[in-house]
């Protein structure tokens, strides 16, 4: 990159410049898996630099659009972030810059998954239709791209969100699709950074989030294949993905408790408090609270309620 004499940003982008900015971009999201939105505000930071270069820098035309899909990606990440500290209305605004960006580019991808972390944002609020017109978006986004692993991702997805509403068939018919496309996978291109999360571990745990929804909005009968699908996902993700790991314990011990079994409810329930004390994340706090109130009152040892109150009224460092 060439600098100038006075100080001023760099007069010329190159491809590694490009290459060291994704780069910085792929560390902080494996920061924000591993740790919660609160530790990853160092992207602020990048998106000085990104937007410095586009609006000083000489940027050669077959650079600007991966330039673009960068500034895209981090106000993406961003979003998601500030959505994770409980911060409703940066993130949407976070999201809606992410789309223009990501338009511009002509990334399709990234919009398919801007669109599915919008919906997932209306979801946490119970906005269920504005979550499903997310989706419906995103998907159209995905089969432009190409990207089938987008696909799959939005679909399960709207399975999840037609679970909330107690709509069973049409929540297993779109899961049914989602896993149709899941077995697909193996002929899946290479995944964006964005979209890379998602592989048969996420699957496994978005198969056992839409039955656990099922089992409370429709029949608890589904808690057993809840429990086998959440189990599955929580033998297989590690450290890397600690966040993840902690919100699928909490719902397996949500579906211990639904089947009347509150001692595997506690000892799973504990197991995801401790690992949630040391993410920086709202969600966690958030979805503690229906297991604490199925937990109240049908168990006699508080001493798992009494931390989870203590834990949701904390503030998130």
């Amino acid at each position: 990159m060439t600098k100038t004499g006075n100080g001023k940003p760099p007069n010329r982008v190159g491809t590694t410049d490009v290459e060291c900015l994704e780069n910085a971009v792929g560390v902080l999201r494996a920061l924000d898996y591993r740790q919660g939105g609160a530790f990853s505000r160092d992207a602020v930071h990048v998106v000085k630099t990104v937007s410095l270069l586009l609006h000083w820098g000489t940027v050669p035309g077959a650079l600007r659009s991966r330039l673009l899909t960068v500034l895209a990606d981090l106000h993406n990440l961003l979003g998601w972030t500030e959505f994770d500290i409980g911060r409703r209305i940066p993130a949407r605004i976070r999201f809606d810059r992410a789309l223009d960006l990501a338009a511009e580019a002509g990334n399709d991808s990234l919009v398919a998954n801007i669109r599915y972390r919008l919906a997932r944002l209306a979801l946490h609020h119970h906005d269920v239709d504005g979550g499903l017109g997310h989706l419906r978006r995103g998907q159209a986004a995905a089969r432009r791209s190409g990207s089938r692993r987008a696909q799959a991702i939005l679909t399960v997805n709207e399975s999840w969100a037609l679970a909330m509403t107690g709509d069973e068939r049409a929540a297993l018919a779109a899961l049914g699709r989602a896993e149709d496309q899941f077995e697909k996978a193996d002929t899946w291109a290479t995944a964006r950074p964005w979209e890379a999360f998602f592989g048969a571990t996420d699957m496994a745990a978005m198969r056992g989030t839409v039955l656990t929804e099922l089992a409370q909005t429709v029949t608890p009968r589904h808690s057993d294949e809840a429990i086998a699908q959440l189990r599955d996902a929580t033998g297989r993700y590690g450290v890397e993905m600690s966040r993840s790991l902690a919100l699928t314990l909490i719902m397996l011990a949500q579906n211990h408790a639904l089947q009347c079994d509150f001692d595997e409810a506690v000892r799973t329930g504990t197991e995801a408090v401790d690992l949630a004390h040391g993410l920086g994340s709202t969600r966690t706090k958030d979805r503690l609270a229906p297991l604490a109130r199925l937990l109240r009152g049908r168990t006699a040892d508080r001493g798992l309620l009494d931390r989870i109150d203590r834990y949701r009224a904390a503030p998130v460092t």
